[in-house]
């Protein structure tokens, strides 16, 4: 499904305004590296699904809950620094893909030494 150029718009601000606040309010709570690696926005723009990726420290699914506990003050900083007529919802998960793309490597490395 291909995003206008609004939604794009839309969630390339929502991901530079959460990147800064995870910055700023959990990353340093927690030691871990947390990048988001997309945003995708509804058509209707009043949903941003956001995926994470998140490096060392604790647990990923306490880091996220932790996350998702603090969604309201991460939908405030959006609506004062955003415009829009729509204040979005704001849905967390982690993005398994670079895991897949991990395990895929390895399985294709496994079978180039079997040939050898």
């Amino acid at each position: 499904m291909q995003e206008s150029r609004r939604q794009k718009r839309v969630s390339n601000v929502i991901r530079e305004e959460l990147g800064r606040l995870l910055i700023e309010s959990i990353q340093d709570v927690t030691s871990s590296l947390i990048t988001i690696t997309r945003v995708s926005m509804s058509k209707d723009l009043k949903a941003a699904y956001i995926y994470l990726s998140i490096l060392g420290g604790s647990s990923k699914e306490d880091i996220l809950e932790l996350i998702n506990s603090r969604k309201g003050f991460f939908r405030k900083v959006i609506a004062s620094k955003t415009k829009l007529k729509y204040n979005p919802m704001l849905f967390f998960s982690l993005d398994d893909r670079f895991d897949i793309e991990k395990k895929i490597d390895e399985v294709i490395k496994k079978l180039k030494n079997d040939e050898k």
